[in-house]
């Protein structure tokens, strides 16, 4: 079975207030899927009732393997010490305690420090090592390296594709739209409790028909061009084909071309696309 989790029509509410109206998606075994979406949108509540820590209205969840769940910020006790919570958590698993994960995530010299002493990258770094005790085949992770600095972002990504590499199943929430470029096969965007997108960045990148603009710096203007910082802007479906026609021009007209640049929509701009379409209803 290639399908690792299926949500069919599900409906969460909180008394008159439906957050999650009747979605329905699919996760691949072995993809890195992210749900979007403003805050408010509904990703931790649906993460939950997959996760089965929130109970839900009605559809239905398959999920098709084991879980491991990272925890949020502030689900440990203040006072408990990282190998006293690594303990623990084989413990609830019933499993022989293994000091694999210990390592691998540079816990080591973390083992006797409190919970209230450790740095948000360390926290993180100790969050996934307990999501991964007892091998799961599914991984949910809800903003991964919200808080984190540029090293320790760079560091938890790595280990987020090694785990892809070995062909683990990821599912997460993000607001950092270059880690979900970075990291993710496919993504989910929630708009008022429903699913607006879901597919591939790119897919969602190309959708609309002016997929690119191409920017153009001549010694002399071009006519029926926009002209934006310096340069003739123009839009485009096909980069080819525009760009051999701006040359073109430029060659014939003898005018002289100083710079190209080609601008594609990125994943951000087209999320705030939709957030916007979302504020005006």
């Amino acid at each position: 079975m290639n399908v690792a989790i299926q949500v069919e029509n599900l409906v969460k509410s909180y008394g008159a207030n439906i957050v999650i109206n009747n979605i329905s998606f699919a996760v691949n075994r072995g993809e890195i899927f992210a749900l979007l979406g403003t805050n408010g949108a509904g990703k931790t509540t649906t993460l939950e009732c997959i996760e089965g820590i929130r109970k839900y209205e009605s559809g239905n969840i398959k999920v098709n393997g084991n879980i491991g769940v990272q925890l949020q910020s502030s689900s440990l006790p203040a006072n408990i010490k990282a190998i006293e919570a690594y303990r623990l958590f084989y413990k609830w698993k019933k499993a022989q305690v293994n000091f694999n994960l210990f390592n691998v995530f540079e816990l080591e010299q973390l083992k006797d420090k409190q919970y209230k002493e450790m740095s948000t990258g360390q926290k993180r770094r100790l969050h996934l090592a307990l999501a991964l005790i007892g091998n799961p085949d599914i991984i949910f992770l809800d903003e991964p390296t919200a808080g984190l600095d540029v090293e320790g972002r760079v560091s938890l990504h790595s280990q987020i594709r090694k785990l892809k590499e070995q062909g683990k199943t990821i599912i997460m929430a993000s607001h950092d739209m270059a880690e979900v470029e970075s990291l993710c096969d496919r993504i989910a965007i929630l708009k008022d409790g429903k699913i607006a997108f879901v597919g591939t960045t790119i897919e969602l990148t190309n959708k609309e028909r002016e997929q690119c603009k191409i920017f153009i710096k001549t010694e002399s203007a071009l006519k029926n061009a926009d002209y934006e910082q310096g340069y003739w802007a123009f839009a485009s479906e096909n980069i080819g084909d525009t760009l051999y026609e701006l040359l073109e021009t430029c060659r014939q007209t003898q005018n002289k071309v100083l710079d190209v640049k080609i601008e594609r929509a990125t994943l951000e701009q087209r999320f705030i696309d939709i957030a916007k379409e979302e504020d005006k209803q």
